[in-house]
């Protein structure tokens, strides 16, 4: 995701996943990686997303439980609006991407636009 180290990504993958608030030793526990991480480790890096706006936290007990500001969509959607208006030139790199959608992609599109433009 845009805007996020490796780490931050996969903890963040991990409460979309899960739909639900979790305590820092619930994402380590989820994060099920090869290469085990220190609990100082995640806890930083939700610290860190927390920072950044991307997870809320709300005290539970003595712990706090983490959940995600905005859907993976939202996010990707943001993401995607970055580029766009980055880019220096949007009319091209949307122009670019439509001609590069697949069939799926364009329906999809096509719905969306029409939905908007309803009253």
């Amino acid at each position: 995701m845009h805007g996020l180290g490796d780490l931050e990504s996969a903890v963040m993958d991990v409460l979309w996943r899960e739909q639900q608030p979790l305590k820092v030793r619930e994402v380590l526990d989820r994060l099920g990686e090869a290469r085990t991480r220190a609990y100082t480790t995640v806890l930083t890096v939700l610290d860190n997303l927390h920072r950044k706006a991307w997870v809320n936290r709300k005290r539970h007990g003595k712990a706090y439980r983490y959940e995600p500001v905005m859907s993976r969509a939202e996010a990707a959607a943001g993401a995607l609006r970055h580029v766009i208006a980055t880019s220096g030139d949007p009319e091209a790199v949307l122009l670019q991407f439509a001609q590069s959608a697949t069939d799926r992609e364009c329906d999809l599109l096509r719905q969306a636009l029409s939905r908007r433009q309803e009253p």
